[in-house]
């Protein structure tokens, strides 16, 4: 398993061996002791979610607060699609930048984004799957949204080759500027508390 650390604190990108043969192929997406070796803490799998997108079909950006936040380790087991990690924990000194990653099921990459970052992606192709794990369930009250167009925000949605789907509740969602405003975004000091509790014994 390769491992590259993203210039946002709290994410990972993770590059598993595939191992093909004339019946098909095996990968292990996950692996827990190259997690632990990069994070310094288990995963804690509360929940799997399961989503199929057509092509240019945008979910995002969502986050919930912190605590408990909820930390997410995901890869694409068909077809491709553009993963995007979003800073969004005010006072962080990456506050408002992104950073993209192309999950497929050629490489099987996978990334994790810890508790309190935002995460948006894009498919790329028809009938796109996205696997998470999640390290709590969903929490209603908890979800928050931000408008993947904000401008502020820049994101990198120029490969889409047709009009962008979206669901209502995200075309719908506050700029970054009026999430902050309303007090709805994650404190990056409280985000590293949290990081440290994980890594912590007991």
């Amino acid at each position: 398993m390769q491992v590259r650390r993203l210039d946002i604190t709290g994410a990972y990108e993770f590059t598993p061996k595939a191992f093909p043969d004339h019946r098909g192929l095996f990968v292990a997406p996950f692996q827990e002791a190259a997690f632990i070796d990069a994070t310094g803490h288990p995963l804690r799998v509360a929940q799997t979610n399961h989503s199929v997108s057509a092509r240019n079909v945008i979910r995002g950006v969502h986050f919930s607060d912190v605590p408990p936040g909820q930390a997410k380790y995901v890869y694409c087991p068909q077809g491709a699609l553009l993963d995007v990690v979003i800073d969004i924990r005010v006072g962080s000194p990456t506050f408002g930048r992104w950073e993209a990653v192309r999950l497929d099921d050629t490489e099987y990459r996978a990334v994790y984004l810890a508790e309190g970052l935002g995460h948006a992606f894009a498919a790329l192709t028809d009938d796109t799957v996205m696997t998470y794990l999640c390290s709590t369930p969903y929490t209603p009250g908890a979800e928050h949204g931000i408008d993947p167009f904000d401008p502020e925000l820049a994101l990198p949605w120029s490969d889409l080759d047709g009009e962008p789907v979206l669901s209502e509740k995200d075309r719908t969602a506050p700029s970054l500027a009026e999430a902050a405003d309303n007090g709805l975004l994650p404190d990056y000091e409280t985000c590293l508390a949290h990081y440290e509790g994980l890594r912590s014994p007991g």
